[in-house]
């Protein structure tokens, strides 16, 4: 019979009669991200031969802890590597570049045969170019299984996976933790981080419960997330761990969703645990049931970090400090950006600054808007928007091509501030894709789109229409938000709208077109 093996974050193992299929399987003694993010709880115990002994592994995106190379380059000769067919080639790509061949793209939407039973995957693509983030749904045995990894789908996506899989999903695994380096590497005051950790947290929660009360699957599972921080020099970000950081683990959201979809199963499951798609038992890892989160965490922590020294050491010493050619190699690697999309560039409309620390740092500064992309090494800008602080060895590494600006993002080995307290999706888009296709395939998916089917929300005594999908990443706002205090929140990436102006409250994006009306048409109502 079919069963799924949850094999810690965000890896799956799916064993059907006739193969076994690996999703994101994540064990690197290294974590990911320059060493700064680690397995939480540990699951090298299941670093084992035989469960790499797959027909397939599916990897849904590029991020280091769901594209996890030191496993895929341990795979038997005949194993084949399903990726998502993104606009840009950079998961390929990356592939390639480190000595796995055997891949094969899944077209969005198409079911794709994995044995001659009946069985079959599919990639489901966020709705927004602008993430190359994708769901895997997986029919096995008969069983369906969403594996929403850190896709953010909207509802109606999610339905239409259910109707896919033939109107029953048995496992629905969803991200519950935060992927983000904001607020936590932010130049905030505590109180200030505190509070936006906490409204994330909530965010991240209520976009989960209505994603889930949307589908109806026959099991949830609190999913891919949250990471432990080993080395000494990002170790207070384990605080966030606790409530109200942004990065709940497993239980803490299981306890929240329950209490808020009680009618709805959850399942919370630790690496090794197995779940029997057709009868619904589960056997324990009996190793992952020693762990608790609760108890004697700290010394957990320690001992999980002690064990991986040595492995983050080797980390260091795979990124030196830079020469003195740093800043020439830094206005050079900007400069090619400059090329890529003047869209892109017009969108971002700022100025960055980057203090570089270390050997051969400086004050940086690149000013990107409609007349193109300039870099002034004298660091002259009297007000830039934003500004990272980064070590030159990190940043060295992004220009020799080693990691990329995500990545460096993700790894939290930066600080970060900006003026106004805005976030640009545009820059983080330009730094993250770096490459034509992709950003071209942003550019068109943002001016084609149809804006014209408009619903009416409450808030209080007043009533506005606005456009059914959100500017930003076409988010059903109609499914998909929050009205409160004047002011619509998007669930799908917290973006927040002023009703009353249809200003962005909290990130560089065009206005809600929002008016004023008397009577209703399809509405949705604070809450």
């Amino acid at each position: 019979m079919a069963s799924v093996r949850f094999l810690g974050h965000a890896g799956l193992s799916v064993e059907a009669e006739a193969f076994r299929l690996l999703a994101d399987p994540w064990f690197a003694r290294t974590g990911a991200f320059l060493g700064s993010w680690h397995q939480f709880p540990r699951n090298d115990h299941l670093d084992r031969p035989e469960l790499l002994d797959a027909d397939w592994v599916a990897v849904s995106h590029e991020h280091l802890d769901h594209m996890d190379v030191s496993v895929l380059r341990r795979l038997p000769e005949g194993t084949r590597v399903l990726i998502p067919r993104y606009p840009s080639p950079s998961v390929r790509n990356r592939l390639l570049a480190n000595g796995i061949s055997n891949i094969i793209e899944l077209a969005p939407w198409k079911p794709f045969p994995l044995d001659t039973r009946g069985s079959w995957i599919t990639a489901i693509p966020e709705q927004s170019p602008m993430c190359h983030d994708a769901a895997f749904l997986i029919v096995a045995d008969g069983h369906a299984v969403l594996n929403c990894n850190d896709a953010r789908l909207t509802a109606a996506q999610a339905r239409r996976a259910k109707h896919l899989a033939g109107g029953a999903l048995d496992v629905m695994a969803v991200q519950t933790s935060g992927a983000s380096w904001h607020p936590i590497c932010y130049d905030y005051p505590a109180d200030v981080r505190a509070d936006i950790e906490l409204a994330k947290r909530l965010g991240k929660f209520r976009a989960v419960t209505r994603l889930v009360r949307a589908t109806g699957p026959k099991l949830a599972v609190p999913f891919a997330g949250p990471p432990c921080f080993l080395d000494p020099e990002l170790r207070r970000f384990n605080d966030s761990l606790r409530a109200p950081g942004i990065f709940p683990d497993a239980e803490q959201a299981t306890a929240w969703l329950r209490e808020h979809l009680p009618l709805q199963r959850w399942g919370c499951f630790r690496p090794g645990d197995q779940l029997d798609l057709a009868t619904g038992a589960v056997t324990p890892d009996p190793i992952s049931a020693r762990f608790s989160y609760t108890e004697g965490l700290e010394v957990y922590l320690d001992a999980y970090a002690a064990d991986r020294a040595d492995a983050i050491a080797e980390v260091y010493a795979s990124v030196p400090e830079p020469g003195p050619d740093l800043a020439a190699r830094f206005a050079a690697h900007f400069s090619s950006l400059g090329t890529l999309s003047p869209y892109f560039l017009t969108r971002i409309g700022m100025t960055v600054r980057f203090e570089v620390t270390g050997p051969h740092g400086g004050n940086w500064d690149v000013e990107m808007d409609h007349d193109g992309l300039r870099v002034d090494l004298t660091g002259g800008a009297t007000a830039p928007e934003y500004t990272f602080t980064v070590a030159g060895r990190w940043l060295g590494a992004v220009i020799a091509g080693d990691i990329g600006w995500e990545d460096l993002l993700l790894s939290l080995r930066l600080t970060a501030r900006r003026d106004p307290d805005l976030y640009n999706d545009y820059l983080i888009g330009l730094l993250k894709h770096a490459n034509s296709p992709a950003l071209a395939a942003v550019e068109q998916y943002e001016t084609g789109r149809d804006n014209d089917e408009r619903i009416v929300v409450h808030s209080g005594d007043s009533s506005f229409e606005i456009p059914r999908y959100c500017p930003h990443a076409g988010e059903d706002l109609s499914v998909g938000a929050v009205i409160e205090g004047g002011a619509v929140h998007c669930l799908a990436h917290n973006f927040s709208f002023d009703l009353a102006t249809g200003r962005c409250l909290n990130a560089r994006c065009d206005p809600l077109q929002s008016a004023p009306v008397a009577n209703s048409i399809a509405s949705i109502d604070a809450s």
